[in-house]
């Protein structure tokens, strides 16, 4: 029960509203963070050198202080900044989705942690009122939706 209770797409939709929250508010009172995240999901601009992302494990830690905290933000979707990365400081602009963010840190204390497991191909409600918002916007559909 648990594991369907985990997958529920109500369940990811409000962990992810949570991790927006938290983060919105570590931002705006000025407080660095950590972040362990499935780096799997995660994408660098440009590419990092083999050298240093074969080093990274299957969760990483990345931590949100100075620079990279000046560079965050967020959107409804992704936790964006920007990150230096092994010995030459190699710099890279990290996209991070949400819903890999599997915990969030301060010092060494997690005040988050995502339990949620998303699913595959299970799209938003909000993107599933999008479309059909969009489909019935068309006097040609509206037609398709009358006759059944």
């Amino acid at each position: 029960m648990v594991q369907s209770f985990l997958r529920d797409p109500d369940f990811n939709e409000m962990m992810i509203l949570h991790i927006k929250e938290v983060i919105d508010l570590l931002l705006t009172k000025g407080t660095y963070f950590s972040i362990l995240t499935n780096i799997s999901e995660i994408k660098f601009d440009p590419i990092l050198p083999y050298e240093i992302s074969s080093g990274f494990k299957p969760i990483t830690l990345f931590v949100v202080a100075e620079y990279t905290f000046e560079t965050c933000n967020f959107d409804d979707d992704n936790l964006y900044f920007e990150a230096g990365f092994g010995h030459q400081n190699v710099g890279s602009f990290v996209t991070i989705p949400l819903h890999a963010i599997v915990q969030i840190i301060i010092e060494d204390t997690p005040i988050l942690i995502n339990l949620s497991v998303p699913g595959e191909h299970i799209p938003k409600k909000a993107d599933i009122a999008k479309s059909t918002n969009i489909f019935l916007s068309n006097p040609e559909n509206q037609d398709l939706v009358k006759k059944k």
